[in-house]
C-alpha cells in the first residue's frame, strides 16, 4: 500500500468513528446552562445578612442621637416633694414603644416622679419617734416624784444606849440632807428609813443606811457622816480568823499587836491610810475609801501575821511617803 493510500485509509476510519471531543466554547456554554439551573440561596443570604446589619446600626446610631439631643435640651431635675403632699411614684416609661428593651441605653427612666424619703417621721413640728420605735413618754409619766422605799437596819443590843444618845445627831442630817423619814423602834431594836415627798435623790435610802450601819458596828456620828457627804467612802469588814486561825492568848495577841499600848498602833494606821477602825473583839470593821480600806488591810494583815509594829510602822511610812507625792 502506498503512503497516500494509508492516509486515505485513516481518514476513512476516523470518519466513521463518532465525535468524542467538544470545543472551548461549547464547554463554557454547557457549564452556564447547567449552573443557570441551580439555586443561588448562599449568595443571597449573605447579602440580606449585611444589609439588615447597616439598618440596625443606622437605626441605632439615630436613636443615640435623638437621646443625647433630648438630655441636652431637658435636663432630669429631682423634685422634692414635702412629706404632706406626696405624689406616687411613676411608672419608668418609654421613649418609644417600638424601641428594643434588651439594651440598657434605649431605656430612658423619667426622674419627676421621684419623692424625697429624708424625712421619717413627719413634719418638723410633729414629735418624731424613737430609733426603738416607741413614741415618747408624756409628760405625765416623766414625774419626778420616786417610788416609796422602805430600810429596816437592826441595832446591837450593846449600841442601844449610845443609839438613844446620839439620836438627835443621828436623824438630823438624813432628815436634812436626804430628805428621808427616819423613825427608831424600840421593839424590834431597829432603826426603819423610808423615802418622802422631799427625797431627790435615788439612793438615798442606801446612804441612809450604810450610815446607820456604820454607826451600829461602832465608829462615832462625825466619821460617819463621810457616807453621806462623799460618794467613795465605803465599809469594809472582816474578821482575824480570815487571815490566821488563832485560838486562845495567841488570838489576845494578835488583837493587842493590832491596838497596840493605849491604842497607838491602830491610831498610827488610821492616820497614815486616811481611815477609820473599830476592832471589836475578833472583827475588824474599816471606814474610808477602797485604796485606803487597802493599806490599812495589808497592815492589820501584817500584824496578824506576827510581823514587829517598828516593821508595819516603816512600811506605812513608806506609803504614806508615795501617797503625798501622788497627790
Amino acid at each position: 500500500m502506498t503512503f497516500s493510500d494509508t492516509i486515505l485509509h485513516d481518514r476513512s476510519q476516523s470518519s466513521s468513528e463518532p465525535k468524542s471531543f467538544m470545543t472551548f466554547s461549547d464547554t463554557i456554554l454547557h457549564d452556564r446552562s447547567q449552573s443557570s439551573s441551580e439555586p443561588i440561596h448562599h449568595s443571597l443570604g449573605i447579602s440580606i445578612g449585611i444589609v439588615s446589619d447597616t439598618l440596625n446600626m443606622a437605626h441605632k446610631s439615630h436613636r443615640q442621637k435623638v437621646l443625647a439631643a433630648q438630655l441636652e435640651l431637658e435636663p432630669p431635675t429631682i423634685s422634692v416633694v414635702s412629706p404632706a403632699k406626696r405624689a406616687p411614684l411613676s411608672k419608668p416609661t418609654l421613649r418609644d414603644e417600638s424601641m428594643d428593651v434588651e439594651d440598657d441605653e434605649d431605656v430612658l427612666i423619667s426622674t419627676e416622679g421621684v419623692a424625697s424619703t429624708s424625712s421619717i417621721g413627719g413634719g418638723l413640728g410633729e414629735p418624731s419617734s424613737s430609733a426603738s420605735g416607741f413614741a415618747p413618754l408624756p409628760a405625765s409619766a416623766q414625774s419626778s416624784v420616786l417610788k416609796n422605799e422602805f430600810r429596816r437596819i437592826p441595832i446591837p443590843p450593846h449600841r442601844m444606849s449610845p443609839l438613844k444618845r446620839e439620836w438627835v445627831n443621828l436623824y438630823t442630817p438624813m432628815v436634812e440632807m436626804l430628805g428621808l423619814q427616819v423613825r427608831m423602834n424600840i421593839k424590834r431594836r431597829a432603826v426603819e428609813l423610808k423615802t418622802s415627798g422631799h427625797t431627790v435623790d435615788s439612793g438615798a435610802v442606801q446612804k441612809g443606811a450604810d450610815f446607820v450601819k456604820a454607826f451600829a458596828l461602832g465608829f462615832e456620828v462625825n466619821d460617819a457622816l463621810a457616807l453621806l457627804r462623799l460618794d467613795d467612802i465605803y465599809l469594809d469588814s472582816f474578821e482575824i480568823k480570815d487571815v490566821k486561825t488563832l485560838h486562845g492568848d495567841h488570838l489576845s495577841r494578835a488583837i493587842g499587836r493590832i491596838a497596840g499600848e493605849g491604842g497607838k498602833v491602830k491610831f498610827s494606821i488610821e492616820n497614815a491610810s486616811r481611815t477609820r477602825i473599830v476592832l471589836a473583839e475578833t472583827h475588824v470593821h474599816i471606814l474610808g475609801s477602797v485604796q485606803n480600806i487597802k493599806i490599812a488591810r495589808d497592815a492589820i494583815s501584817s500584824l496578824i501575821l506576827g510581823s514587829p509594829p517598828g516593821k508595819v510602822y516603816a512600811h506605812l511610812k513608806a506609803v504614806g511617803a508615795r501617797m503625798k507625792q501622788r497627790f
